[in-house]
């Protein structure tokens, strides 16, 4: 299996308008004179001067996209193997085949790629919202959003990055849209959509010595000071052990189990250094839902297997493997030199099923995105 799986999604008009003065290509009526201006060639190749960066890399990568000018035929120019879940239902395509194919792409992929403008950034928010990591190549004509590239060059090169297991930083940034009918009168008047999570800079510490440049301790209080006041009520936490989850606990002032198991129920311990059986009996009679927060083993990276059997197969699917935090400070992370978090249940459908890319917090309103894998 490949290492990191993209989905891409091409809206093969975005830019076009621009070079016929319509200040974008939204509405039907608009839809089809730039369709009929000629389509996708702006959004294509502008997406093709970003991927031909991986293409070059020969890194192993996944791709799944959309049938036609949405993606497939790019990529088959590129001369990438992909495999396509869908087709679009409109020709040209419309705002409705660009939210069909990103909610159906999102569930295939660790990052949707989506080549458009703000109605593009749109349309896909309106699929995914901020479930999933998405990285826009700017195409449009319209790009006030925050969650493109600022060029195609650097989606390539941040991409690059990410296939390399370098650290990217994962963040939410604003998708805004512009009113074309202001726009086209000469006023400017955008309005806040929303937010996704977007990878950004991804060089923080690719050139950067780690020894001494972070105290773990002062890392895992801010982590700590982010995470705790939003634990939810009527969730019931399982927090595994390790100093920087055990710092959870010590900044709402309960007694942490450094080498155990600890469950938090409504800011109170239910259960400390908890066995597996006493886990699953606590998930069994809760009937709220359950969260898990683990951190990584210094040195090897292991997530679950490794010092937390307890935290098993049964109790993680019990849990839910969309309700697991990854806590760790960037110092570690950056000390596995580009090796991914690794996961070892004894379980190896759990293992695949748990594989992949997620969010790992790494300090106050601070996250990168980091593989997570069975082996290198």
């Amino acid at each position: 299996m490949a290492d990191l799986s993209i989905g891409l999604l091409v809206n093969p008009l975005a830019g076009v308008g621009g070079s016929l003065a319509l200040k974008g290509s939204d509405g039907e009526a608009l839809r089809q004179q730039v369709a009929e201006a000629g389509g996708s060639r702006r959004s294509t190749e502008r997406a093709a001067r970003a991927l031909v960066m991986l293409q070059q890399s020969q890194l192993p990568i996944a791709y799944s996209t959309w049938g036609g000018d949405m993606g497939e035929g790019l990529l088959r120019e590129l001369g990438v193997e992909a495999t396509v879940l869908g087709q679009p239902g409109h020709s040209p395509s419309s705002a409705e085949d660009t939210r069909r194919a990103a909610a159906v792409l999102a569930a295939h992929c660790d990052l949707l790629v989506f080549v458009g403008g703000d109605g593009t950034a749109r349309d896909v928010f309106d699929a995914v919202g901020d479930r999933m990591p998405v990285l826009g190549i700017p195409a449009g004509v319209k790009m006030h959003s925050s969650v493109f590239a600022v060029s195609p060059e650097a989606a390539g090169e941040l991409l690059l990055q990410l296939a390399r297991g370098g650290l990217v930083g994962l963040r939410h940034q604003e998708v805004r849209d512009i009113d074309e009918t202001a726009f086209r009168e000469g006023r400017v008047k955008t309005r806040f959509y929303g937010e996704m999570m977007v990878p950004g800079e991804g060089r923080f510490l690719q050139h950067t010595k780690v020894g001494g440049r972070e105290d773990q301790a002062l890392v895992a209080a801010d982590i700590a000071a982010w995470l705790a006041p939003g634990l939810q009520p009527d969730t019931l936490y399982l927090l595994g052990p390790g100093s920087t989850t055990a710092a959870v606990l010590e900044e709402l002032g309960l007694p942490a189990t450094l080498l155990g198991v600890d469950a938090l129920l409504d800011n109170q311990v239910v259960a400390a250094d908890a066995s597996e059986q006493a886990l699953l009996a606590l998930l069994a009679e809760h009937h709220g839902p359950a969260h898990i927060i683990v951190t990584a083993i210094g040195g090897q990276g292991h997530i679950f297997g490794r010092g937390n059997q307890q935290l098993s197969p049964d109790v993680i699917r019990a849990v839910g493997l969309d309700h697991i935090t990854v806590i760790a400070a960037k110092s570690k992370v950056a000390a596995l030199d580009g090796r991914p978090l690794r996961v070892d249940t004894n379980d190896p459908g759990l293992d695949e099923a748990l594989t992949g890319y997620r969010p790992v917090i790494t300090g106050y309103e601070d996250e990168i995105l980091y593989r997570v894998a069975t082996s290198d």
